[in-house]
């Protein structure tokens, strides 16, 4: 049987009007209690009907449930129409709903000391080839101060409610989209919090789940689908794709927990449901990951080979790193994951040796995986495709054909013909892959140009009524996964880890296992089959990175650590992002990360300290990206990863204040530290006034400088400066100060040097790498200003007859020394 399910705008409106008609079918006063429930710090009572007549904080007795709002416990799914419960009875721990027409559910209701929890026993008088889902909740209250819509946890000064999933199969959210694939923006962007379909937004890694705004407050959901038959469902940009079925139990079983405490309990009421109900439960070094301090230390990411991985340790230990994240050619491909015989000769064994002589310099190692992509030179694709590989969906041949022929003709082309997301556009008959131009434009339908014994299988004859499966790609130029081969791949990944004794991994490319069919669902079974395969002595510690989240992946994952520094300059590159990234960690109760840096031969100084203060000011680590070459050309490395260790240690030894981080937290601010003697270092706000000087066409005796205002921060200084020239060389520097002091600069500057002067007597020469041209004397009694603001006047002589030409002028202050210091 095939479930094809509305959807569109039309049927998004009517569910949100079933959402709303909780609030609004009938009045809670016809309602009576049937049970009350308490815990340590919230009670909440059930009524006949079987909804939810209260919520309140057990201290305070301050009812948080939304007014007016009905909430039921449980609602079914058939057929696309929600039945919620008419009638309730509650007996020996079993709460029966009665939802009309024989149809009966049967909960098993836990009390617990600090929680509640519901889980679905039985479903009688239900056609289950019918039945869609079960829903818990929307349970609306009154909070909206912080709303961590991926955990499921709200709460305001004082209080907080949460949901929590207590199986992988039950799914934190609403089944706003039927591949089960969360809404993924930032809701808080919007006006409206009802629109979980909204047009033009910017996508986001993480996405609105267990919890998320309401009018009035917030709302607190979760369900579980039933997936006994195939279902037609849209996802990966193909409007067509046959999610098949999974066995894996149905919607019995499906079991959340509600609980409501104070804020400051909030990690450990979670940390209790997670050992009591056995979730995963991660620890470090004998501590749960959740409250270990540290794990959002920074890491160094870095490519060696055997020939220089002493020299990479080395590196990572100047940095005050104690993570070291080899990102090169691992694999020979990606799936079975057997590793590069160029970079590791001895497999297994050549990283086992590097683990082990890392941890006697303090430091881990971890690599990167792209989760369930299958590179077309793996076992599983050639010589004879595995039958797991995901497809989008079949369709059967209509005629009979050899092993030559490259016109396939087909009995439908609904699976074949979608190409916004078809990448490598390759069909499976049998043990042979086929790639294909095009689909004929009408029947009798065709695939067109076939290229036969594709990614080395052999061509074959296929006889007419043979089975012909379209393969789901990604642009990665990879092919995907059912659930059954997500399970062995995580298998092999656990392997890898069991094997080499790698403590750290990221799990990039997660929406990836959407191929399974199971959306949200499948994202989270690769990490979480992965994790229960893993030995209990690489459990001890480990670090896991995503870049992207789910519900029940909370509970497995350290961080998230997302924002690439591919697109744009090292300040630049998805900036807003990461910061944004900031805000959901805290309403998640999340490590905050800043993603990754890359560190090139011309990264200066200045850029490196703007990272590091913005990790200090949002208590947020980062990955250090560089190579050794970039390490070797760069004549600022030895500082720059002297800087960053020292950082590094005042973030996490707690030494900024709370005024500090506030500053830091501002992008256009920047700073620096200068250490003093042994845990004791001077902490400066810095000025930078950047401007551009170019050329003037005047007449003849007219000026040709340009005039900048400054304002110095701090005490009597000499101003700094850094001065590189675009487009052309320049000389012939002046800088006059306030129209009476002037300073000459007799040197040239060619294209891609910069003149940098720290505020002592020389100015340096510096070529793009940062390493010494020669060095210039200058006059720092004329240089010296007092404090406030002042104008200075700059020009020089452009040694082109360009029209274009600018110079790029940087001035700097820096502020009043704030100490810093660590214990010993």
């Amino acid at each position: 049987m095939l479930k094809k399910y509305k959807s569109g705008p039309f049927y998004r409106f009517l569910s949100f009007l079933f959402f709303l008609s909780f609030m609004t079918e009938c009045s809670k006063e016809t309602q009576t209690v049937l049970v009350n429930f308490e815990t340590d710090h919230f009670k909440t009572s059930i009524s006949e009907k079987g909804y939810l007549l209260s919520f309140k904080a057990a201290d305070s007795n301050t009812e948080y449930q939304l007014k007016d709002s009905l909430n039921p416990i449980m609602s079914l799914r058939i057929e696309n129409e929600y039945l919620k419960p008419k009638q309730a009875k509650y007996n020996d721990n079993i709460l029966t709903l009665d939802f009309g027409n024989a149809i009966k559910a049967e909960l098993l209701v836990s009390q617990n000391p600090s929680y509640l929890s519901l889980e679905l026993l039985s479903l009688s008088n239900v056609n289950f080839e019918t039945l869609d889902l079960v829903l818990w909740g929307p349970y609306t209250n009154k909070i909206n101060g912080v709303i961590g819509e991926t955990l499921g946890v709200v709460r305001d000064s004082t209080f907080a409610m949460g949901i929590q999933s207590l199986n992988i199969k039950t799914l934190g959210g609403y089944p706003w989209n039927e591949s089960d694939r969360m809404p993924a923006f930032d809701i808080f962007d919007q006006e409206d919090p009802t629109d979980l379909h909204p047009e033009n937004v910017t996508p986001v890694l993480y996405r609105v789940e267990a919890a998320k705004p309401v009018p009035g407050g917030s709302s607190l959901q979760a369900y579980t689908r039933n997936r006994m038959q195939n279902r037609l469902i849209s996802d990966f940009n193909h409007e067509k794709i046959l999610a098949p079925p999974y066995d894996d139990g149905g919607v019995i079983g499906s079991k959340i927990a509600l609980f409501g405490v104070p804020v400051d309990k909030v990690l450990k009421t979670i940390g209790t449901i997670e050992v009591e109900e056995g979730l995963p439960h991660p620890m470090i070094d004998g501590e749960w990951v959740k409250t270990k301090s540290g794990v959002n230390a920074s890491y160094m990411i870095m490519s060696f080979t055997e020939s220089d991985f002493d020299k990479a340790l080395n590196i990572t230990s100047q940095a005050g790193l104690n993570y070291l994240y080899y990102y090169g050619k691992t694999f020979e491909s990606w799936g079975h994951f057997e590793l590069d015989k160029k970079y590791f000769p001895k497999g297994y064994a050549t990283i086992r040796s590097y683990v082990e002589k890392a941890k006697e310099k303090g430091i881990r190692l971890g690599t990167h995986t792209l989760s369930n992509f299958i590179s077309p030179n793996d076992p599983y694709v050639t010589p004879i495709p595995d039958k797991r590989l995901a497809k989008v969906g079949s369709s059967v041949l209509t005629q009979s054909i050899d092993n030559t022929q490259n016109e396939i003709l087909i009995e439908s082309p609904d699976f074949f013909n979608q190409m916004k997301n078809n990448t490598l556009k390759t069909v499976r008959i049998e043990e042979e892959l086929i790639r294909y131009g095009s689909v004929s434009l009408e029947a009798p339908w065709k695939l067109l140009d076939c290229q036969r014994g594709a990614f080395n299988t052999k061509p074959k004859k296929h006889e007419k009524g043979v089975e012909i499966s379209k393969l789901l790609d990604h642009t990665y130029k990879v092919f995907l996964t059912d659930a059954d081969l997500t399970i062995e791949m995580s298998k092999n990944i656990a392997n890898l880890y069991n094997q080499t004794g790698l403590s750290q991994i990221s799990f990039d490319g997660l929406e990836g296992n959407r191929s399974t069919g199971l959306g949200t669902y499948g994202e989270s079974l690769m990490p979480y089959v992965w994790f229960n395969n893993l030995n209990p002595e690489i459990r001890k510690h480990l670090i896991i990175d995503a870049s992207r989240t789910t519900h029940f992946f909370w509970h497995i994952f350290t961080r998230m650590n997302w924002g690439e520094p591919w697109y744009a300059g090292f300040r630049e590159s998805q900036t807003a992002y990461r910061l944004k990234n900031q805000n959901y960690f805290q309403r998640n109760y999340m490590p905050g990360m800043l993603g990754w840096f890359k560190m090139t031969s011309e990264t200066s100084l200045e850029d490196i300290e703007w990272l590091l203060a913005r990790s200090a000011g949002f208590d947020a680590g980062f990955a250090f990206v560089t190579g050794f070459k970039e390490v070797a050309e760069n004549g600022n490395s030895k500082t720059v990863l002297n800087k960053i260790a020292d950082w590094e240690k005042l973030r996490l030894g707690g030494a900024f204040s709370k005024e500090q981080k506030q500053l830091m937290q501002n992008t256009e601010k920047e700073f620096s530290i200068r250490k003093k003697e042994k845990n004791q270092w001077d902490f400066y706000q810095m000025y930078s006034g950047k401007f551009i000087h170019d050329k003037k066409i005047r007449q003849p005796g007219e000026p040709v400088f340009s005039t900048f205002k400054v304002d110095n921060i701090g005490d009597q200084q000499a101003l700094q400066f850094i001065i590189s020239p675009v487009e052309t060389s320049i000389g012939n520097i002046k800088i006059e100060i306030d129209q009476y002091k002037e300073v000459s600069i007799p040197i040239q500057i060619n294209v891609g040097q910069i003149l940098k002067y720290d505020g002592d007597s020389h100015a340096i020469l510096y070529n793009k790498n940062w390493q010494e041209v020669s060095r210039i004397s200058v006059s720092k009694e004329i240089l010296t200003v007092s404090k406030g603001t002042h104008t200075l006047n700059f020009s020089c002589t452009f040694n082109s007859d360009s029209e274009t030409p600018k110079v790029k002028v940087e001035i700097r202050f820096k502020g009043k020394p704030e100490q810093l210091s660590l214990a010993n």
